[in-house]
């Protein structure tokens, strides 16, 4: 790509923040963005990196009134050696492409969704925090920009990148958060959007997870919208269950995003010397087998957490305590083993990590 480039001066920056390790998720953003735009005629093109700031929209836009709209979250991360790494951001170039393919919209080329990625971290690179647990949030955007009213495909598209460094996701950072299973509400039902990453599917989980803040649980773990038996995911995560000598997450099945740290962990599993299964996985198999002592530890995955232990799992009125509260020795091999390739500490033997030049 061509991109040109528009360069805050360095007198006129943002201040870094003091401790990396206690920045708010998603509060604070770098000096640039950037943006590349799309018309039928003459396709992506206009790639620009400028200062962050506001995005320049009709009213009658079409993202504002039919939600054509996906996403992507990312990190990159400074290694002992000062290379700014990413954590298979091939993987989310794909699985952004899979979402715009779902919404109708014009798919981004790897390479060229890599290199824009690249070319702004390299820009912003003194964003990126050296201390281990803070990073730098990237996070893709595509949105429906032309101006017009009537339910169909836009015709015009902006593609832009910002950038957040940040610190834990949750504020309990790598210890033990409580999960409300939601028995009213459903975030995705079959046929629909669940497996894409729209900002639609999490508008439409924003009550429930209100009401699980109010009650004083972390997130909601939801249940398929069929039957409102089988678990799916929660908001902001994958789920995983070690049941006996076995890790147990639930099968793809549409409804479910396809998380790439998911899918990490399920490729890490052999090598570290647990059997993985993909399948259907009632909840009340779930709380039983919390209650029996057959499932010892549940941990969520996803990009802004990693890895995340479950120690409190409400449902029907009752907290199922996990593995008394505390984190389990499986998830805290996932997370040492997955922060470790994500920081450049040990050794990639996947081929995930990808260094920007």
């Amino acid at each position: 790509m061509n991109i040109t480039r528009e360069i805050v001066a360095a007198d006129k920056r943002k201040p870094l923040f003091d401790d990396p390790l206690k920045l708010p998720f998603g509060r604070q953003f770098t000096d640039h963005m950037f943006t590349m735009s799309f018309a039928p005629e003459s396709g992506w093109h206009e790639a620009r990196i400028t200062p962050y700031g506001p995005l320049l929209l009709e009213p009658s836009a079409n993202v504002l009134h039919y939600s054509q709209e996906v996403f992507e979250g990312q990190k990159a991360y400074k290694s002992s050696r000062g290379e700014i790494l990413m954590f298979r951001p091939r993987e989310n170039a794909r699985r952004m492409n899979r979402s715009l393919q779902r919404m109708c919209m014009p798919e981004i080329p790897e390479d060229d969704f890599l290199e824009a990625e690249g070319e702004l971290l390299k820009v912003e690179e003194r964003w990126i925090p050296g201390q281990k647990g803070a990073s730098l949030y990237v996070r893709p955007t595509v949105i429906g920009t032309e101006a017009a009213l009537g339910i169909k495909p836009s015709s015009h598209y902006l593609f832009y990148v910002i950038l957040s460094p940040v610190g834990p996701y949750f504020k309990e950072g790598f210890n033990p958060v409580s999960l409300w299973v939601s028995e009213t509400y459903s975030r995705a039902g079959n046929g629909g959007t669940g497996e894409a990453k729209t900002g639609g599917n999490y508008a439409g989980s924003l009550l429930a997870t209100r009401e699980a803040t109010q009650q004083g649980y972390s997130q909601v773990l939801w249940l398929d919208a069929g039957e409102h038996r089988y678990v799916e995911e929660v908001g902001a995560m994958n789920i995983f269950f070690v049941i006996e000598d076995t890790l147990v997450t639930p099968a793809l099945s549409g409804t479910i995003l396809q998380g790439i740290t998911r899918r990490s962990v399920l490729e890490l599993a052999p090598g570290l010397g647990i059997r993985a299964e993909e399948r259907r996985i009632a909840i009340d198999e779930v709380v039983d087998g919390i209650a029996s002592g057959k499932v010892s530890e549940v941990f969520g995955a996803g990009t802004a957490a990693v890895i995340s232990p479950v120690g409190k799992i409400a449902y029907q009125g009752r907290d199922f305590i996990v593995n008394g509260n505390q984190t389990g020795p499986w998830a805290k091999k996932f997370f040492d083993t997955l922060t470790g390739i994500q920081y450049g500490e040990l050794e990639d033997r996947h081929g995930w990590i990808h260094v920007v030049k």
